[in-house]
C-alpha cells in the first residue's frame, strides 16, 4: 500500500466517524425536541373536575400529532407551531382510578387519576400554615387516612413574567403527607369529601407575607390608575421578592389556569392592613381578575376575614378597615366570607384552630356551590334606621334568632354629627340590635368590633359569628396609603 492510499484510508474513516457522531447527534436532538411533555399539575394521583370538558395539555415539537385517552374515550391533535397542544374531552363522572395515556412520539402513562372536585387554596401565611403546626397536631396527622383526598403544593416562586408550568406532586392524603400541608385547605376539603362522597383534589398555591397584588396579573393593575404607585413600587424587578407586582401571580397562578376547577378559598391580607382603604378596590380586582382568566365564569370564590390581633405599633383601626374592604367584597357574586372573630389568638397572627377556618368555608362551598341546605353566614349587617336616640341595626343570615354569648352584647360603638364614637349599650331587639348611648342623645352611625383585637359575642343560632361593620361613610384613616 502506497503512503499516499494509506492517508487517503485514514482521512476516509475519519470522515465516516464524523458523518456518524453528527448523524447520531442530529437523531439525539430530534428526539428530545420530539417528547411529548405534560405541566406537573398534570401528574399520577390527581384529582380531574367532574361535570366539567377536561382539558388536557402540554408541549411537542411543532406539528407532532398528540393522542389522549382517558375513561373510554380519545382524543388527538397537532401541536402549534409554537409547540403547544392541548386536547378537551367530555366530562367523566366522579369515580376512578382511572389511566390517562399521552402518546405522541414518546408515550406518557399517569396512574390512579381521580375524577371528582377540584379546589384551588392561596393567600399568605395562615393559608400556607400546615397541618403540623395547627391545632391538636397528632391526631390530626394520625387520622389523615383519606386516600381520595389528594394534595397538591405549588412550589414558591417568583416570575417577571407569566409562567407555563409550574413545580410540585401530586400526593394521596395519608398520615406520611398531611403533616406539612395547608391546615385551612385540607380541613376544608375533607369537610366537602365527607359531606359530598366524591374524590377531592386540593391545590396549595400561597405564600406567608405577600401582598395582594403579588397574585394579581400585572394587565389588572395596569387597567386602574389608583394602583400606580403600586406598579411603581415593582420598576426595579427584584428575583427574590415575593411583594412586587404580579410576581405570584406569574409564577404560581397563571400555570393553573388552564385546569378546570370548581373554585377558590382564599385566606390573606395581614399584610395589607395599612393599606387597607385601597383594598377595597384592589381585592374584588383580584377575583375578578382570576375568573377571566379563567374563564370559567364566576367562579366561586371563598374567602377568610381577617382573625383578632393586636398589629403592634399600628393603629387598631386599620385591621378594621380591611375587614370592612372584605365584607364589601360580599357584593360580587359567588363570594362568601368566613368570619373568625371568636376564634383568633389577639397574641398570634396565625391563630391555630384552622379547623374551623376551613369548616366555615366549607359551609359557604356545600350551600352556595353545592346547593345544601345549611346554615353557612354569620349575621351580616343589612341596614340601619335611627330611632331618636337609638339606631336600630338589621342583619342578614339572623337563622334561628341573634344570640349574645357570655352576657350583654359588646363592641358596639355609636357616633354623633361630630363623628366622634362613644362606647354603647347594645341590646337584641327579635332579629335586631337597638344601640344607644347617654352621651349621644342624636346618633348618626353605628360601628361593630372596629379594633384589629375586637372579640365581639355576636352569632346567630347556629353558632356562627357576626362580622363587623360600621354604618357610617367617614373617611377612613387609611385612604391616602397607596
Amino acid at each position: 500500500m502506497t503512503k499516499r492510499t494509506r492517508w487517503l484510508r485514514s482521512n476516509l474513516h475519519a470522515l465516516w466517524r464524523g458523518i456518524a457522531l453528527l448523524i447520531l447527534s442530529l437523531a439525539v436532538t430530534a428526539a428530545s425536541q420530539a417528547e411529548v411533555r405534560l405541566p406537573r399539575i398534570l401528574g399520577d394521583h390527581m384529582v380531574l373536575q367532574q361535570g366539567m370538558p377536561i382539558r388536557i395539555w402540554g408541549w411537542a415539537s411543532p406539528g407532532e400529532r398528540v393522542s389522549v385517552a382517558l375513561a373510554g374515550q380519545s382524543a388527538s391533535t397537532m401541536a402549534s407551531p409554537e409547540g403547544k397542544w392541548e386536547v378537551i374531552l367530555e366530562p367523566v363522572a366522579a369515580g376512578g382510578p382511572h389511566e390517562l395515556i399521552i402518546a405522541g412520539t414518546n408515550k406518557i402513562q399517569l396512574s390512579n387519576i381521580l375524577v371528582g372536585e377540584v379546589w384551588i387554596g392561596s393567600g399568605q401565611s395562615n393559608m400556607q400554615w400546615d397541618v403540623q403546626r395547627s391545632m391538636n397536631p397528632e391526631e390530626e396527622i394520625a387520622a389523615a387516612n383519606w386516600p381520595k383526598i389528594r394534595l397538591f403544593t405549588v412550589t414558591r416562586t417568583i416570575a417577571q413574567a407569566p409562567q407555563e408550568d409550574c413545580d410540585g406532586t401530586w400526593k394521596v392524603c395519608s398520615p406520611e403527607t398531611i403533616a406539612d400541608f395547608s391546615a385551612v385547605l385540607y380541613f376544608f376539603g375533607r369537610k366537602l369529601h365527607q359531606e359530598l362522597g366524591v374524590p377531592v383534589g386540593l391545590i396549595n398555591s400561597s405564600w406567608g407575607g405577600t401582598v395582594a397584588e403579588a397574585w394579581t396579573s400585572r394587565e389588572a393593575l395596569e387597567g386602574d390608575p389608583d394602583f400606580q404607585p403600586i406598579l411603581e413600587r415593582a420598576a426595579t424587578f427584584n428575583p427574590k421578592n415575593p411583594n412586587q407586582a404580579a410576581v405570584l401571580f406569574n409564577g404560581m397562578i397563571h400555570p393553573l389556569l388552564p385546569l378546570r376547577i370548581r373554585g377558590v378559598i382564599w385566606y390573606q391580607g395581614e399584610s395589607n392592613v395599612s393599606r387597607a382603604a385601597q383594598y377595597q378596590k384592589l381585592f374584588p380586582v383580584l377575583i375578578q381578575d382570576w375568573r377571566k382568566r379563567w374563564g370559567m365564569g364566576e367562579l366561586p370564590f371563598y374567602f377568610v376575614q381577617l382573625a383578632p390581633f393586636r398589629y403592634k405599633n399600628a393603629d387598631p383601626r386599620n385591621c378594621a378597615e380591611l375587614r370592612e374592604a372584605q365584607r364589601l367584597t360580599l357584593s360580587l357574586p359567588n363570594t362568601g366570607m368566613a368570619v373568625t372573630t371568636d376564634i383568633g389568638d389577639v397574641n398570634d397572627i396565625h391563630p391555630r384552630n384552622k379547623q374551623e377556618v376551613g369548616r366555615r368555608l366549607a359551609l359557604w362551598a356545600l350551600a352556595k356551590t353545592y346547593g345544601q341546605d345549611v346554615v353557612y353566614s354569620g349575621p351580616l349587617y343589612r341596614a340601619a334606621k335611627i330611632e331618636g336616640n337609638r339606631i336600630r341595626i338589621e342583619f342578614d343570615h339572623v337563622d334561628g334568632g341573634l344570640v349574645a354569648k357570655g352576657g350583654e352584647l359588646t363592641h358596639f360603638q355609636i357616633a354623633g354629627a361630630d363623628g366622634e364614637y362613644r362606647l354603647a349599650s347594645a341590646v337584641i331587639d327579635g332579629e335586631t340590635v337597638v344601640v344607644h348611648s347617654p352621651e349621644v342623645t342624636q346618633p348618626v352611625a353605628v360601628r361593630f368590633g372596629w379594633s384589629d383585637d375586637a372579640e365581639p359575642n355576636l352569632f346567630n343560632a347556629a353558632g356562627l359569628p357576626a362580622s363587623p361593620f360600621r354604618t357610617d361613610d367617614f373617611p377612613l384613616i387609611t385612604a391616602g396609603n397607596k
